[in-house]
Formats: C-alpha cells, sequence, structure tokens
C-alpha cells in the first residue's frame, strides 16, 4: 500500500458553475497524483501535489523516443452522494500491458487504483453532477532521463490529473459522421497497435485533419496490411448490427482492447444478443446495407461512452444508417451503462467501485 504524502494547495481554482457547458479536457482540478521511478530503488516519493507544471530536461527521452503511455477513465458522482469509479481494474490491467510493451516499469495494480481513489477524494468538489457530466481520469507515464541514445529510460515519472468533462463530442448523442480512411494505416499486428500510447494517436492526426475538412467527425480505420478489414475508430471501438447480430472487429494484436468495448459484449450476451468478434470487411459492411441489413453502427469508448454513427463515407460511397438518429441498441447501451457508471442501475457484474 502507498504511503501517499498531501500537500493541498493554498490557492484553489473556482469551481466551474454548475450550469457552465464543460468542453471536454479544458478544465483541470486543483491536484495532481506524482510518482518517481529510478532504477535500482523502484517506484518511490508518491505525494499528491497542487497542480502544476513539470520542469524537465529538454533531453528527456519522452521527447525523442516517445516512451510514454496514457490510461482514461471517469468518477461519477451518484444521487445519493456515493463516487463510482467504472472499472478501474480493467485500467490497470491495460497500463501493465502497455508498460510492458514499451518497456516501462509497471506499476501494481493496487497501487494504481489506490493513486487514483486519493486523488479524487482530494478533488471531490470537482465532480460535476449535471446529467451527463464527470470527472476525467488520465493517468500517465512519462520517461525522463536526460539521455540521446535508442534504450530504455532509468528514469520515469507517474502522474494523473483530473478535469470534469461533459460529452466527449459536440454531437453528444447525435449520430457522428465516419470517415473511413484507406490511405493512411495507423497500426500493424505487432506494432503498439493494441497499447495506449501517444504515439497510436500522433499516427491518426493526418487523416484526423482530412476527415474534418470534409465534415467529418472521425476517422475508421482499416488494417495495415490489407487495406479492407475494419479495426477501429480514431477515439473509440467500432460495432456494427447487422441483420440482428452484433459484430465488433475481434482483437487481433492491433486494435485497443477498450473497457466499453468490453463492457458493451457482456450487456449485449446478457440480454441474449449474439455477439461476434471477428474479421470484417469494409465490402461487407458496404453489401450489407446496400442489402439493407445494416442496422445500426456505433462507438464506444471511455470519453464518448456510447456514440452512435449515423453516416459512413467510403471512398465515393456514403451510407447512412438507419434514419439519422441514435438506434435502439445504442441507447439501450448507454441508458444501461450510464445507469450502472452513475449508480441509478443495479450493478449485477460488480462493475463499479466506490471511493470512500
Amino acid at each position: 500500500m502507498l504511503d501517499i504524502k498531501i500537500i493541498k494547495t493554498d490557492a484553489p481554482k473556482k469551481l466551474p458553475d454548475k450550469d457552465d457547458p464543460l468542453t471536454f479536457g479544458t478544465i483541470f482540478t486543483d491536484h495532481m497524483f506524482v510518482m518517481d521511478y529510478k532504477e535500482g530503488i523502484g517506484w518511490y516519493d508518491p505525494r499528491i501535489i497542487p497542480y502544476q507544471p513539470i520542469s524537465l530536461e529538454p533531453s528527456a527521452m519522452v521527447f525523442h523516443y516517445g516512451q510514454e503511455m496514457f490510461e482514461g477513465l471517469k468518477a461519477y458522482k451518484a444521487k445519493d452522494g456515493r463516487i463510482l469509479l467504472f472499472r478501474p481494474d480493467m485500467n490497470a490491467k491495460r497500463t501493465i500491458k502497455t508498460c510492458r510493451r514499451l518497456s516501462i516499469p509497471e506499476i501494481p495494480e493496487e497501487d494504481f487504483i489506490q493513486a487514483i481513489k486519493e486523488l479524487v477524494k482530494v478533488d471531490k468538489d470537482w465532480i460535476p453532477t449535471r446529467e451527463g457530466t464527470s470527472l476525467y481520469i488520465r493517468p500517465f507515464i512519462i520517461a525522463t532521463d536526460p539521455f540521446l541514445g535508442v534504450r530504455p529510460s532509468h528514469t520515469y515519472k507517474f502522474i494523473i490529473i483530473l478535469s470534469p468533462v461533459g460529452a466527449y463530442y459536440p454531437e453528444g448523442l447525435n449520430p457522428v459522421r465516419i470517415w473511413i480512411e484507406d490511405e493512411y494505416v495507423r497500426a500493424v499486428k505487432g506494432g503498439i497497435g493494441e497499447a495506449k500510447a501517444g504515439g497510436n494517436y500522433a499516427a491518426s492526426l493526418n487523416a484526423q485533419i482530412k476527415a474534418h475538412n470534409e465534415g467529418y467527425s472521425q476517422v475508421l480505420w482499416l488494417d495495415g496490411v490489407h487495406r479492407k478489414y475494419i479495426e477501429e475508430v480514431g477515439s473509440m471501438n467500432i460495432f456494427f448490427k447487422i441483420d440482428g447480430v452484433v459484430v465488433t472487429p475481434e482483437l487481433s494484436g492491433s486494435i485497443l482492447p477498450g473497457v466499453t468495448r468490453d463492457s458493451v459484449i457482456k450487456l449485449c450476451r446478457s440480454w441474449g444478443l449474439t455477439v461476434e468478434e471477428r474479421l470484417i470487411s469494409i465490402e461487407e459492411v458496404f453489401e450489407a446495407h446496400k442489402d439493407g441489413k445494416l442496422e445500426e453502427v456505433f462507438g464506444t469508448g471511455t470519453a464518448a461512452v456510447i456514440s452512435p454513427v449515423g453516416l459512413l463515407r467510403w471512398q465515393d460511397h456514403i451510407m447512412q444508417i438507419g434514419d439519422g438518429n441514435i438506434g435502439p441498441l445504442s441507447r439501450k447501451l448507454y441508458d444501461n451503462l450510464t445507469g450502472i457508471q452513475y449508480g441509478e442501475l443495479e450493478d449485477i457484474f460488480n462493475w463499479t467501485v466506490e471511493v470512500e
């Protein structure tokens, strides 16, 4: 168990007004968690301190060789006042897996969760209570050795920051428009596509700009070898409901194993729906749309929870999904997931963890 030192700010910020819009990822709370690592010592000096800039050498390895990782989860304020986390053990396990892939020293699962709980308790007044809002939690690890050379760093910082947020997409639960990318490649099996690393997202920016310029919210990536099998959206896993069957790309080594993805699969199967995790080509999706069998498309992720897709563009093909409104399965999944997250529905899976 970590012995966390707490140093509270003597200049607290003004809390957002409860009626102010919360643009995702733009406001940060009063405090942050920091813990250091040094080879031969391990992780040491866990502390909660006032939110502040990070001071690093210009030669810090994170800037030159990209050795870093991050996670994302949320804290929710239930109507009865409880503070709930949603499946933080999954984020802790994924952190360990990402660290192994990137040669970053692992953080024990119990330490990861304890650090989050303690920081959320310190800044609990920042948890917004308006419908659809939450406290976004961003843990990350960076390599800090002042060294120019390709090897794992000998020193690191593990930091957690918090941000009160509303909807990730401006559309909210209104269906988004998705551009299917077939020029650029984001990841391949054997690479770091299944790791939660910033390089994955940097590699997606060119396509993202192209999509935005054409009026689309996000990019849907195809596989990097055949350029035909669907992988994931830039910030979400993707699901298709085809002729009554829920289909999502299998975890083949280049797709992020999303916590919300896993939750959606378990919910759907608990309702008796058939869920297939398999290869699915863009041609199959196009043919299903042409035959009137493509019933719903939606993305899943911590930030957006469920994001219905109203339109897909592939090359010169425009595929409108249903009548352009949120589908019944997308709505049911959103209502049930958020109901569990906010403590309003029975948590039959024991997914929520109370911060006490």
